[in-house]
């Protein structure tokens, strides 16, 4: 079976920002909080103060994945230039994000840079208020005037967006608003993460928030629905059932495998992110032809 990884990430070095401060490497796939807390953020076999594109093609090549799709986070920290870098030397393994604060007074010079100048054709915001641009901020309206700027500016160029609106306990999870905003620009395609990351017991959540997004403009990447099961492991009992609902509600065909790769990593082995959906019994052959190649292949490799 061909593979495409939807949702996996690079880093120069760990330099994020987030709802308890900066986030910075210690070593050994370590990284500390402003708290003072330390945990393990990315296994040490790949890399010490950061990840490099080697590290994930390693891992790639060790599990048949074909292509990965670079995406960009505040818990990591930007890392646009090195982003840029990675595609250019393995255009053929790689296509990449950008992202940028759109608070940021120089924005439109920033934007002129990452879509022009570099030529980036994807932009994702990570929103959630853990770790994205609601973690040092006000709640952010998604459907207000600083991120309809960015939607204009993303379809005027025929941009990707690429949205994490976090988990359903938190003010980034506005469900109502990006339903609105995908019907305000039907020329955008939409690619909401981590199936808007239910956890265990949000079943009917899910399936509630779903059936608003059943837009044809929006799809969902599913990467690290099994680490937002915790305590679960293998086979991720509660992940499997929602993936039930998501194909019973928006289809098998707007869904994406992702592993987000490289934090689950310290969590648990490649091939279980993989294996709990071939295993599941949710899916027909044609089905995870669809999840695991076809629909990234038509949204994100054109």
């Amino acid at each position: 079976m061909k593979i495409i990884d939807a949702h996996a990430h690079i880093a120069q070095y760990v330099a994020g920002f987030t709802s308890r401060g900066e986030l910075r490497a210690v070593g050994g796939g370590q990284a500390q909080y402003s708290t003072g807390e330390i945990f393990q953020m990315f296994p040490p076999y790949m890399g010490d103060i950061g990840v490099s594109p080697e590290a994930l093609l390693r891992v790639m090549d060790e599990h048949g994945v074909e292509k990965a799709v670079l995406l960009q986070s505040n818990w990591l920290g930007f890392h646009n230039e090195y982003t840029y870098a990675a595609v250019k030397k393995y255009p053929v393994r790689f296509v990449g994000a950008a992202t940028y604060d759109p608070f940021c007074v120089k924005a439109d010079e920033i934007r002129k840079h990452l879509f022009a100048d570099l030529g980036f054709k994807i932009v994702k915001f990570e929103l959630s208020t853990g770790s994205g641009l609601m973690a040092n901020r006000p709640p952010v309206d998604i459907d207000g005037e600083v991120m309809n700027a960015c939607y204009a500016h993303a379809q005027e160029k025929g941009l990707t967006v690429v949205l994490d609106i976090g988990r359903p306990s938190e003010p980034s999870w506005q469900v109502d608003a990006v339903a609105a905003v995908a019907e305000k620009y039907p020329k955008l395609t939409f690619v909401l993460c981590h199936l808007l990351a239910p956890q265990r017991g949000d079943a009917e959540l899910l399936q509630a928030a779903l059936k608003k997004l059943k837009k044809p403009n929006i799809y969902f990447d599913i990467s690290s629905l099994p680490s937002n099961q915790k305590p679960e492991t293998y086979p991720y009992k509660s992940a499997v059932e929602h993936l039930k609902i998501a194909k019973a509600t928006v289809g098998a065909d707007k869904i994406m495998f992702g592993s987000d790769m490289p934090s689950t990593l310290a969590r648990d082995s490649y091939s279980h992110l993989v294996n709990y959906i071939v295993n599941g019994g949710v899916f027909i052959d044609s089905e995870m032809q669809d999840i695991f190649y076809n629909t990234a292949q038509k949204i994100y490799f054109k």
